[in-house]
Formats: structure tokens, sequence, C-alpha cells
């Protein structure tokens, strides 16, 4: 096949649609149907597993296997990306991830909480969420490749409607495969086949981006150990490099605390709703979940554009102050949160302010880089930051829901998290107006 030329309307459409396929993931695994399914396998009042030789709460579980996974991303993304780029064949290790979480989401059938396959579960599990994260880490080191500077951002847009509309699409097919049902047992196969449904989706649509995405340069060289720790090598150089831009250094610590609270609360969402809300029965919670996750989806769109218009009128630190103490208070709310209704206005609050905090913290990062060339090294040093950090946020959340056996527990503590964000980020040196 002809290479396509960098730019090329064909090449930038096949690069986006790659979110179209694999976007399902985060909304019908990692948001909706999957913590719906996993709750309800669990029919009594204490939710209990036993897995690698402890009793875990099954909320406490599935987070701290979450919390492992992050981990795997953050350390080994520096060191397969660098590999990758050195050898120049992305495209295998894109491929690789995506087929090890195609095949995960598919192994999610046979998901079961008997001593004789949490395991294997939670594999499946792992796997899934691995191959998400781990294909995000090369399908974004693409852009650069495919696109002009002035091209990027439209075509990374692009990329995320292409996501949304798909990941809704396939959802609501989904939730249309669980309510044809009238049976518990009947709802929970369907959630089953629904799992296969997003692999193959992820599998089967993702082949139109991997035809026309380059491979990559090769160099004909060999991966040797000083390769394998290059990428590690070049982060501890960000580091060091940090410690001369006092603006920059102060912002991450401000960006590691809250974003920790910020990811912990999207990941555990619909554990916390399907566990401490009291619908009125296993149709309706079904039903309200998916409901809510759909309306966090809507308001994002929109709390993405006004806050960066508010970023535009006060500043960013400003507007990441604001949006901090809305966390803040959210997590409060939810605390003492029991009723649907109580908890579709907090979908929409955090819809409201998922989408912008998560846009304007990149953004306020991308402007107080210094003048270099290397961007590509402290973004990275900015993702391995943001894993870390839920993997931290995870582990202390799932640690108080297991002690005090109490998601409510959890969320209250994350309220300090935003408390103390808001302090560091007061603590920014305000050089020029930002």
């Amino acid at each position: 096949m002809e290479q396509l030329e960098k730019g090329s309307k064909k090449l930038l459409n096949a690069w986006a649609f790659y979110d179209w396929a694999n976007s399902v993931y985060t909304l019908t695994i990692a948001s909706s149907i999957f913590p719906i399914f996993y709750s309800a396998l669990f029919l009594s009042e204490i939710k209990m597993v036993h897995a690698f030789g402890m009793d875990f709460k099954s909320t406490a579980l599935i987070t701290f296997v979450t919390a492992f996974t992050f981990l795997v991303v953050a350390v080994t993304s520096p060191i397969l990306s660098g590999i990758a780029d050195y050898v120049g064949n992305k495209k295998n290790f894109l491929k690789f991830f995506c087929y090890v979480g195609s095949v995960g989401c598919i192994g999610l059938y046979w998901f079961d909480i008997t001593p004789e396959r949490i395991h294997l579960s939670l594999v499946f599990y792992f796997m899934g969420l691995i191959g998400y994260w781990g294909s995000l880490v090369f399908y974004n080191s693409y852009l650069p490749d495919i696109a002009f500077p002035e091209q990027q951002d439209k075509v990374s847009a692009k990329g995320f409607s292409l996501g949304y509309i798909g990941s809704v699409i396939l959802l609501i097919v989904n939730l249309a495969m669980v309510m044809s049902q009238d049976d518990g047992a009947s709802k929970m196969q369907m959630m089953r086949y629904s799992f296969i449904t997003v692999g193959l989706w992820w599998a089967l649509f993702s082949q139109y981006s991997f035809y026309f995405l380059p491979k990559g340069t090769s160099s004909g060289h060999k991966v040797t150990t000083a390769i394998v720790f290059n990428g590690l090598k070049e982060l501890r150089l960000v580091w060091l490099q940090l410690k001369q831009n006092l603006r920059l250094k102060r912002y991450l610590y401000a960006f590691f605390v809250f974003s920790m609270a910020v990811q912990t609360i999207m990941l555990v969402a619909v554990y916390f709703g399907e566990e401490e809300i009291a619908w009125g029965g296993d149709g309706e919670k079904t039903t309200g979940l998916i409901v809510s996750i759909l309306i966090i989806q809507l308001v994002a769109v929109i709390g993405a554009i006004l806050t960066s218009r508010a970023s535009e009128k006060f500043g960013n630190i400003k507007t990441l102050i604001f949006v901090n103490f809305i966390w803040m208070s959210l997590c409060f709310y939810a605390y003492f949160m029991e009723t649907p209704v109580q908890f579709y206005i907090a979908a929409s609050l955090v819809g409201l302010v998922m989408g912008g905090i998560q846009a304007l913290a990149r953004s306020t990062y991308s402007k107080f880089l210094p003048e270099t060339e290397d961007t590509t090294s402290y973004f990275s040093f900015y993702d391995v930051a943001e894993k870390i950090g839920i993997v931290i946020g995870m582990v202390i959340f799932a640690s108080i829901d297991q002690i005090t056996g109490s998601m409510r527990n959890g969320i209250l503590f994350l309220f300090l998290f935003f408390l103390a964000g808001i302090v560091l980020l007061f603590r920014v040196p305000k050089t020029y107006e930002n």
C-alpha cells in the first residue's frame, strides 16, 4: 500500500477513527455496565470476596486491581514508548495493546467471583484496562507524526468526537439488550454479551486505523539495555530541569494532588452509586446508573466549553481553583446523598467539572513549559505523574473502603486532596497573568 503523506485527510481520519474503536471500553466496561454487573454478582448485603489469600470488600478488591494496573502502565509506558520510537515500530505496539484489551473484554464474559475463577477473571479485567491505557500511549504519540502543528488541535478534537459518538451508540445498544430482559439472570447474561460486543467492536473497527497508519521509521537498530531504560532517564532529566522552574514545579505539585482525587472519583463513581444509593429495585438501579453515565458524558461537553471560556476571562489558575472548590463541595455532598435524584444531581455536577478540569489542567501545563523542542519528554513526565497519582488515590480510597466498610468515608477523605490542591494552586508564582 502507498504510504500516505503527513497531513493528508485520509491519514488524519484513520488516526481519529481509533478513538471510535477504543472509546467503547471506557464507557461500557470502565464506567457503566461492568461495574453494575460486578456488583450484581454479590447477592448478600455484605459483599466480600476471597482472593490472593485474603478476604476483600468487593469494591476494595476491584479498586486495588485497578490501582495495580495503572502502576504497571506508569512504569512500562516510558520504557515501551522509548523502544518503539528507537526501532520505529510503534504500530506493532499499538496493535499488541489493542488486541490484549479486546481479548480482555471478551474474557469478561466468563467473569465470576467463585474461588476457582476469581483470579482468571481479574486477569481478564487487568488485560482490558492495560490494553486501553497501554494503546493510548502509542496512539497519542502518532499525532505529531501524522498531523502538522496547525492540524493537531482539530484532528484531536475529531478523535474525541468520534469516540464519544461511537461509545454512546454501543452503550445504547447494550442498554437495550439488558433492558429487553425481565428477570435478573437474563439481564446478567445480556451484560456478559455486551462485554463481547465491546471486544469485537474495539478489534474490528481499529483495523481501519491499522491499515493506514504508518508503521514507523525503522532505524535498523537493535534494542539494548541502554535503550530500554532511556525513557526513564529522560523522565529523570525532566525532573532535574523542573527544579529550575519554580512555577512549573509548584503547578505539578498541585496537579498531582487534585488529579489524584479527580481520577479516583471518576473510576469509582458507578461502584459508589450501586452500593450507597437507595434504588427502588434492580431494574431501576441498572437503568439509573447507565442514565447517570450518559448525563455525565453530555454535560461534560458543556462543562469543557464553559471552563475554557472562564479560563480566557479569569486565567487558568483562578479557574482551576474555582473548579477544585466545586469538586471539594461535591465530596461533601456525596457523603450525605442517598436517593437516586440526589445521585443524578451529583452526576450532572461531576460532568460539568470533569471534562473541564482535565482539559484545563493539561493546557495549563503546556503554557508553563519552558522554551524547548523536547515537549514529548515533558508530557511523558506529566502522564506518568498522573498515573502514579491515580495509583495512590485508588489505594487510599480502597484501603479506607476495606477498613471502614463504607465508600462514603473514602469519598469524604478525598475532600482533603482538593483542599490541598487549592492551597498549592495559590502558591503557583504569578510571573504573568495565566
